[in-house]
């Protein structure tokens, strides 16, 4: 199956003295143009993208509009009425990931509605569990990147990184980063004149999030991921819970 839109980063600008080598990042534009169209949210995303590659790190750009991804709150929507969907595919790619950044544009002051089906098509994925009988996002970390020039950045973030750390998703400190120029009709990130590539708040913090998300997976995957205690469903749906006097259990 092709995927048009999907972007993986030149591996030519890798630091050869990178620590960062054998992650996975998976950065999702669910901007509401399709390709070739600019994308002012893909313009502000490639800032942290590169510099993850740039440690090592190997990188995919997906967006998201380019794909058939059917509306709905299970795994595979063929199997409840969609004449088609993608997301079973690109599920596979967002577990091949130790990194997800979801980035995506304000609308009236919200999240787009491309962000939002993606982030219900995670959910729908969100009960199947890992070989350890964890939640299958486990283990994984995750941020977000808005841009737009209306209000709403945080209230965008704070939706995204809530969601994602309840399907088990680790959020790092200081794991969104944006910008909105001034509220208001006026140039996007990337337009001529924006300020929005120069902005020094824009750029800090897209890259304290991108130096965090690197940092925090590399532990996790060091570690083992999350331990697997006191939070497998699969041992939680066979009865075994707190109190009970099996200590292989407790």
């Amino acid at each position: 199956m092709s995927f048009p839109g999907r972007h993986v980063v030149n591996a030519e600008a890798r630091d050869p003295n990178s620590h960062f080598d054998g992650l996975r990042a998976l950065f999702v534009n669910c901007t509401l143009k399709p390709s070739p169209q600019r994308s002012n949210t893909e313009e502000l995303l490639l800032m942290s993208s590169t510099l993850m590659e740039r440690q090592g790190v190997e990188v995919e750009v997906v967006r998201a509009v380019d794909h058939d991804i059917a509306t709905g709150v299970w795994p595979d929507m063929t199997e409840h009425g969609a004449p088609s969907d993608e997301w079973p595919v690109l599920y596979r790619r967002v577990l091949d990931a130790d990194i997800l950044v979801l980035c995506g544009p304000i609308w009236l002051g919200d999240n787009a509605s491309v962000t939002k089906r993606v982030v219900e098509r995670l959910y729908a994925c969100s009960s199947l569990l890992n070989e350890r009988g964890q939640y299958a996002y486990y283990g994984r970390v995750a941020g977000c990147l808005i841009t737009g020039n209306e209000d709403g950045l945080k209230h965008c973030a704070s939706n995204l990184l809530y969601s994602l750390q309840h399907l088990g998703y680790t959020i790092p400190p200081q794991a969104d980063a944006g910008w909105i120029g001034e509220v208001g009709p006026g140039p996007s990130y990337a337009d001529p004149g924006s300020g929005g590539p120069e902005n020094d708040f824009t750029n800090r913090n897209t890259t304290f999030m991108t130096w965090n998300l690197m940092h925090v997976a590399k532990l996790l995957k060091e570690a083992g991921g999350i331990p697997a205690h006191g939070n497998q469903r699969s041992l939680w749906d066979a009865g075994c819970r707190s109190g009970q006097s099996n200590p292989e259990h407790r």
